[in-house]
């Protein structure tokens, strides 16, 4: 299955780190690789080797670094995003219509943003065993960034802070089949994977179903605060098969 990478975003919420940094190529763990890489080298490690970048701000500094992806043993393409075109949706729509990214074909997205050691492998028997039109990668549980009250007359009567939440959150990873690309058209140039993508396909009864995460781990590296919480040895340890 080819994988679809979204790495085209300014990263505002990762700022002041990406005026100099495309969000995907910010430095992570000991060997201080980027983001991208970890993404792609866990995808490799599960027999995806065929990936399309779609890319924007700074794309200079990921095309400079993975190059054709040969380096590595992969093969690596891009397709730059273009004007009156926003949003994810908006960018696998340019890539479809400039003839990157057949309909013809499943695909698995990932977000540029995201780190996990997802088992793609399970996440794509789990597509293929259904004949899914999407399974999105869902986490069961959700640490909230901010403190939670329980307030009663007037007065506050607990205090948690960040407490994990008991909800299936996404993390930015998921399947799509050739008929959900196709929906891609009918949404316009300006749509979001999540945001419309999907709830239209459940609107229309489509075969949409979860893979929840079991042993993975999985950050949302999208903002400053998350960023500087990452602990370089808890990255190594996460992505330790990489070595063998």
């Amino acid at each position: 299955m080819r994988a679809v990478i979204l790495s085209g975003g300014e990263g505002r919420r990762l700022r002041p780190l990406t005026y100099y940094f495309q969000k995907s190529m910010i430095p992570v763990g000991r060997r201080q690789m980027p983001l991208l890489y970890y993404i792609m080298a866990n995808l490799a490690h599960h027999g995806v080797r065929d990936f399309l970048v779609l890319v924007g701000y700074k794309s200079e500094q990921v095309v400079n670094f993975f190059g054709d992806g040969s380096r590595f043993g992969w093969r690596v393409s891009y397709v730059e995003d273009a004007e009156g075109y926003s949003g994810t949706g908006g960018a696998m729509l340019n890539a479809i219509e400039r003839g990157a990214l057949s309909t013809d074909e499943d695909v698995l997205v990932h977000y540029g943003d995201i780190l996990t050691n997802l088992n793609v492998t399970r996440l794509i028997e789990a597509h293929r065993s259904r004949s899914s039109d999407a399974v999105l990668a869902l986490s069961k549980s959700y640490e909230l960034p901010v403190g939670v009250a329980r307030v009663e007359d007037g007065r506050v009567l607990e205090l948690v802070e960040k407490p994990k939440i008991d909800l299936y959150v996404t993390i930015g990873v998921l399947t799509l089949s050739p008929r959900a690309l196709t929906i891609l058209r009918g949404l316009g140039r300006s749509s979001d994977i999540m945001r419309n993508l999907v709830p239209t396909m459940i609107r229309n009864n489509m075969a949409v179903y979860p893979y929840l995460l079991e042993d993975e781990e999985w950050f949302d590296v999208g903002s400053t605060e998350r960023y500087e919480k990452l602990n370089s040895e808890d990255i190594d340890a996460m992505f330790d098969f990489l070595e063998d």
